[in-house]
C-alpha cells in the first residue's frame, strides 16, 4: 500500500513540475484546459486552440503515454482560448433531493445558481402520490376516514377532526360537548406532537442534535396518549363523524395534566440550548423573509403566516368546537424570517398547553358520541342483548350511511396552517367529490420566492422552516 501511494505522488509531482513550465511560456492562464477529446465537442469548435506539448522526459509522459505511440505524437494538453462575443455566462443547475435525508419526504428541487446563491428554485412533487382524494370517492364516509391519517402523518388526529366537521356539517347534526373537549385537547396534543417534530428537524437540519433526541422523548408520551385512547400510536382513526370512537380510560386525564404541569421545562431546556445561539442565529436570522402581502398572495396560513405578522387564527377569527369558550394568545412574528417562525412554533406550543390544562378542568360528563345508531355504532353491551343494535352495526360498517345532498368548505387551524375540506354530496352513501385544501402544497408553492437570493446552504433551513410534510402535499 505504501509503495503505490508513493509511486503515485511521484506521478503527481513529476506531472505537475511539467505542466507548470508549459503554461508559463504563455501569456497569460486562458480560462478553459482540457484534454484532447475537447476538440470534438459542439460547443468548442467555435473556439481557438494551441497544442501544448509535453516534456518527453517526464514521467508524466512515459506512463500517460499509449503503448506503440510517440511521446511527440502525443498532445495531452490543450489550451483554449474564448472569444469575448462567444462567452456567455449560465447559472449552474443543481439536483436536490429527493433522496437527500433534509428533504422532508420526498421533495425534489431544480435549483439553479449564481455561485451560491440561489436564482430560482422549481420544486418537482407528486413522488408520494396516491389519489386519495379520488379513492375516498369510491368508500364511504366511515371507510374514507383512515385516509386522512396518511395525510399529514405528523397531525392525524386534526386531519380526522377536520373531515368529521365536513360530515358533520353535511348531516346537520351536533354533538355531545363532552365529545367536543375530547376533540380540542386531542387536537391540542396533536399541535405538540407536530411542532416538536417541525423544531426539533429543523434544528438537527442546521447542526444541532441534542433538542431532536429531547423532542422525540416527549413526542413519545403524546403517542402514548393516543395508544392509551385508541390503540394506535400513529394512524390513530379516533375523531369520527359523530363524535369521537372511545371515550377516555380511567387515568387518563391526570397522566395529561402532569405532562402539561412537565412539559414547558422541556421548552425551557430547548430555548437555553438554541433561542440565544449564535449558530443559530446566523442561521435563521434574516432567512427566508416573507412580507405579509407576498404571504397572503401566495396563500399562506398558520405558523408561517403568524411569523410574517399578521394575527390569523382559525381558532380565534371563525371558532369551532369549544375554541370560544377557551383563553389562549395568538403568538406573531416581526421580522417574517426563519427565525420569527421558529418562535412563534415554541410559543404555540406553550398555548397549547394552556388549552389542555383548561380541557381537563372544564371537561364535562356525558356522551362521548351521539347516541345515533345510524351514525354511530351501538355500544358493544347493546350487541350482545338485542339484536336491532346488531344489525345496526352491521349496516354501518358495510353499507355506511346516507348523506343529504349538499356542499361544504369546513376549515380548521392545524398545525401548519388552514387544513380544509371542500366536499359534495349527492344523497348517497359515498361523497360525490372531496378535496383537500393542504397548507403544505401552498407554503411549497412559494419556494422559489423564499429561496430566491438565499445560500445554497440555506435551502435545508428553508424546508425546515416551512413544516413540510408529504402525505399531505402530494395526496
Amino acid at each position: 500500500m505504501y509503495r503505490a501511494i508513493s509511486t503515485f505522488s511521484k506521478l503527481q509531482r513529476s506531472r505537475f513540475s511539467t505542466l507548470v513550465p508549459a503554461l508559463s511560456k504563455t501569456s497569460s492562464i486562458k480560462p478553459v484546459l482540457a484534454f484532447k477529446a475537447f476538440n470534438s465537442l459542439s460547443f468548442a469548435k467555435s473556439y481557438s486552440t494551441k497544442k501544448v506539448y509535453m516534456d518527453p522526459d517526464s514521467v508524466f509522459a512515459e506512463n500517460s503515454v499509449p503503448p506503440g505511440v510517440r511521446i511527440e505524437d502525443h498532445n495531452v494538453l490543450l489550451e483554449a482560448e474564448i472569444p469575448e462575443s462567444n462567452r456567455t455566462i449560465k447559472p449552474f443547475t443543481l439536483n436536490f433531493g429527493p433522496q437527500h435525508p433534509a428533504a422532508h419526504g420526498v421533495l425534489r428541487l431544480i435549483l439553479e445558481l449564481d455561485g451560491e446563491a440561489i436564482t430560482h428554485c422549481d420544486p418537482h412533487i407528486g413522488l408520494l402520490h396516491r389519489g386519495t382524494e379520488k379513492l375516498m370517492e369510491h368508500k364511504t364516509y366511515l371507510q374514507a376516514l383512515p385516509y386522512m391519517d396518511r395525510l399529514d402523518y405528523c397531525s392525524t388526529m386534526t386531519n380526522e377532526q377536520v373531515y368529521s366537521l365536513a360530515v358533520e356539517k353535511l348531516l346537520n347534526i351536533d354533538i355531545p360537548l363532552r365529545a367536543k373537549y375530547i376533540r380540542v385537547l386531542f387536537a391540542e396534543i396533536t399541535r405538540i406532537l407536530n411542532h416538536l417534530m417541525s423544531v426539533g428537524s429543523h434544528v438537527m437540519d442546521v447542526g444541532a442534535f441534542t433538542p431532536f433526541v429531547y423532542f422525540i422523548e416527549e413526542r413519545e408520551k403524546c403517542m402514548e396518549f393516543y395508544e392509551r385512547v385508541c390503540g394506535a400510536r400513529f394512524h390513530a382513526a379516533y375523531v369520527r363523524p359523530g363524535g369521537v370512537a372511545i371515550d377516555l380510560p380511567r387515568g387518563l386525564m391526570e397522566d395529561i395534566y402532569h405532562f402539561a404541569d412537565q412539559f414547558p421545562d422541556r421548552l425551557d431546556e430547548l430555548e437555553e440550548i438554541v433561542t440565544g445561539n449564535r449558530i443559530w442565529l446566523n442561521r435563521t436570522v434574516d432567512i427566508g423573509k416573507l412580507t405579509i402581502q407576498d404571504a397572503l398572495k401566495w396563500g399562506f396560513t398558520g405558523p408561517v403566516l403568524r411569523g410574517s405578522g399578521l394575527k390569523w387564527d382559525i381558532r380565534k377569527s371563525q371558532p369551532y368546537e369549544v375554541y370560544d369558550r377557551l383563553d389562549f394568545d395568538i403568538p406573531v412574528g416581526t421580522r417574517g424570517d426563519s427565525y420569527d417562525r421558529y418562535l412563534v412554533r415554541v410559543e404555540e406550543m406553550r398555548q397549547s398547553v394552556r388549552i389542555i390544562k383548561q380541557c381537563l378542568d372544564q371537561m364535562p360528563e356525558g356522551l362521548h358520541k351521539v347516541d345515533d345508531w345510524k351514525i354511530s355504532p351501538p355500544p358493544r353491551h347493546a350487541m350482545k342483548n338485542d339484536m336491532e343494535a346488531v344489525i345496526h352495526h352491521f349496516k354501518l360498517f358495510s353499507e355506511g350511511y346516507s348523506v343529504p345532498p349538499g356542499e361544504t368548505y369546513t376549515a380548521i387551524e392545524a398545525p401548519k396552517g388552514e387544513m380544509a375540506i371542500h366536499m359534495i354530496s349527492d344523497g348517497s352513501s359515498r361523497p360525490y367529490k372531496c378535496h383537500i385544501r393542504a397548507p403544505g402544497f401552498y407554503h411549497l408553492g412559494a419556494m422559489h420566492v423564499i429561496a430566491k437570493d438565499a445560500l445554497l446552504a440555506d435551502v435545508v433551513a428553508l424546508i425546515g422552516t416551512l413544516d413540510l410534510v408529504f402525505g399531505e402535499v402530494d395526496r
